[in-house]
């Protein structure tokens, strides 16, 4: 888990993904025939040089907040960048920057909050970040507008099988994309890699990755919500933690190709990988681009499900983990081998 634990750990929010760039490059290089990064930022590797172009997704960057402004008093004004409820907001430790700052999300006290109104959440726009600085000045030689904000959660084991962190959507798919095509050995396709930039807003990198690689078929490697816990009813519940990698029919962007969806299916059940699918949602992926590609791309979808997603502490399923990357691997295989023709 030690490259989990960097990734996640890393600051890299939409359109600020160059610490988690680095991190993927540095665990890449001279392990790939190919590394780059494009215009629009995304990190591509490629090894092998075969007629089929296969592509694994995962996307670098992770909700958070950026700096729009500073208050005379030295407190820092934000807006989110990608989808995060304002109630996980107030009182939350945070990093500011590249440099992991640190700052917490300041909130009136409960006993100085004497309207009933002042005691429900609090919308983000009203919300301001505490750096220790005393006037303006002294804010904006700490940070700069623009400088990206993301909560201060280191990865911990978490129980006897618990994975906690923050940004595991999608650092989880960027692992897996990485360790699958440093450990391949490919002779008959050409394996792609792309660590996609700004999914969260808008899966704007993969459109524009997609496009260059112009894979034959495509994976979207992704941490998908779970449903589980406090309030949540069994026919709310997306996901299950310790069931096994989800796959996907369709979701809000994309459907699955049905043989696809049977290969992945008959692979898992061959090499005895427990995995579950994943219920409808509205809630898209970098499938949603890739597969629109050029003339077409069949692409599904493999997630590790987490709880709280989004939040200031996700959790996965250690085995979850692994049997993603076991099904991954052997997909890969299969198209290498001849097994699966896109």
């Amino acid at each position: 888990m030690a490259l989990l634990r960097e990734l996640t750990e890393a600051v890299g929010t939409p359109g600020r993904e160059e610490p988690v760039r680095a991190i993927l490059r540095r665990y890449l290089e001279g392990h790939v025939d190919e590394l780059r990064t494009d215009a629009l930022g995304n990190l591509i590797a490629r090894k092998g040089s075969g007629p089929v172009r296969v592509l694994l997704d995962g996307h670098m960057d992770e909700v958070g907040l950026i700096v729009s402004g500073f208050t005379p008093e030295g407190y820092l004004q934000f807006k989110k960048s990608g989808g995060i409820d304002d109630r996980v907001l107030p009182g939350r430790a945070v990093w500011v920057g590249p440099q992991r700052l640190p700052g917490v999300i300041g909130l009136k006290a409960p006993h100085l909050s004497r309207e009933e109104k002042e005691m429900k959440a609090v919308p983000a726009r009203e919300l301001v970040i505490d750096i220790g600085a005393r006037s303006r000045e002294e804010a904006m030689a700490l940070c700069d507008y623009g400088d990206p904000v993301v909560w201060a959660t280191r990865l911990e084991e978490f129980g006897p099988y618990g994975i906690k962190a923050k940004a595991l959507d999608n650092r989880v798919g960027c692992a897996l994309a990485a360790e699958v095509i440093r450990h391949a050995e490919v002779r008959n396709i050409s394996l792609y890699a792309v660590f996609a930039v700004q999914e969260e807003i808008g899966l704007r990198g993969a459109r524009v990755a997609a496009r260059q690689v112009s894979p034959h078929v495509a994976l979207a490697l992704e941490c998908t919500s779970n449903g589980e816990g406090p309030g949540v009813s069994p026919p709310e519940t997306v996901t299950l933690l310790g069931k096994g990698p989800a796959l996907s029919w369709m979701d809000g962007t994309a459907i699955v190709p049905e043989g696809l969806r049977r290969h992945l299916e008959a692979l898992a059940e061959r090499a005895g990988i427990p995995y579950q699918y994943r219920t409808l949602t509205t809630a898209g992926t970098d499938a949603g681009q890739i597969h629109l590609a050029r003339a077409g791309v069949p692409t599904a979808v493999v997630s590790v499900p987490c709880r709280y997603i989004h939040s200031g502490a996700g959790l996965i399923h250690r085995q979850d983990y692994e049997g993603a990357l076991a099904l991954v691997r052997l997909f890969v295989e299969s198209i290498e081998k001849g097994e699966y023709r896109p």
